[in-house]
């Protein structure tokens, strides 16, 4: 039996008066919040150690960007001489993902399933000199450009007939059906051939079976340059707009994309995009 004084109830038990029992509460409290803290402290200290995707990115797989991309356009995605893929595109995202700390694996695949891949969940980002336009703006996240390059109107070297745009009318182009450039030679009236790639097209050309292609210009400067010579092609016109090439990725993919810019930003500050232009190109081709 307990008895009371007043309002405080008195224990008949050695000790345990109410300042006994305000003292063990509050251990039990302190104990508590240590426990919280504790979790709190492992919970953040584990989500450092996760994979970027804890960091909000949609990932084929944990901790790997899979990048799609041709491996047949060179100078940009390639292989040299059978050997690994390399190329401006491959070398810059390869820097890209270094920033992010993600492993790259990249899916080769042909330019005109590459955006059904992505689609479909296959791939995560596509590096493959992807134009920027609003048809693509409207429906995909694209990065800030990488490239920046006018669009050439390619032909036989010896052919005279077309000068410029305006003579594409009535006359047949090799393109990507899938390309930027396949919609600047059917807005000037060409029929368009279908092709799988660059080298397709050139042996069109070359075979007499088209009359030109629209292409990115600095994609020929680096074939003559391998070929010794102009390889029989010359520039007849060239756009008067640069052609702005991008990074692509799905639209719930926001945050990576956010990454890639911030990435893309220090490459270009600390000279890394230009040192990675000069070694294709001779030059700065970033900006």
């Amino acid at each position: 039996m307990s008895q009371t004084s007043g309002n405080a109830p008195i224990s008949n038990r050695p000790g345990e008066g109410p300042a006994q029992k305000r003292s063990r509460t509050g251990l039990v409290v302190g104990v508590v919040v240590a426990l919280v803290v504790v979790a709190l402290v492992a919970f953040f200290l584990t989500r450092d150690g996760d994979d970027a995707s804890d960091e909000g990115y949609q990932l084929v797989d944990d901790g790997v960007l899979t990048v799609a991309t041709e491996g047949t356009y060179r100078p940009f995605t390639f292989h040299e001489k059978g050997g690994d893929l390399v190329g401006y595109d491959v070398e810059v995202i390869e820097a890209v993902a270094k920033e992010l700390d993600l492993k790259v694996e990249f899916q080769e695949t042909q330019f005109d399933a590459i955006f059904a891949g992505l689609d479909g969940g296959r791939f995560d980002l596509i590096a493959n000199q992807i134009s920027i336009n609003p048809e693509r703006e409207a429906k995909y996240l694209m990065s800030e450009p990488y490239t920046i390059s006018p669009g050439a109107l390619i032909v036989p070297k010896d052919d005279t007939d077309i000068q410029g745009f305006d003579d594409l009318k009535g006359r047949t182009t090799a393109q990507s059906l899938t390309s930027n450039w396949f919609e600047v030679a059917k807005g000037f009236g060409a029929d368009v051939e279908a092709v799988e790639g660059w080298a397709q097209a050139v042996s069109l050309i070359q075979d007499g079976r088209v009359d030109a292609t629209v292409n990115d210009k600095l994609t020929l400067l680096d074939y003559q340059k391998q070929q010794g010579g102009d390889a029989g092609l010359k520039i007849a016109a060239e756009t008067d707009d640069p052609s702005r090439n991008a990074f692509v990725v799905t639209k719930d993919n926001k945050e990576l994309m956010d990454d890639v810019n911030d990435a893309l930003e220090d490459l270009r500050e600390d000279g890394t995009l230009a040192k990675i232009g000069e070694k294709y190109f001779g030059e700065d081709v970033s900006q």
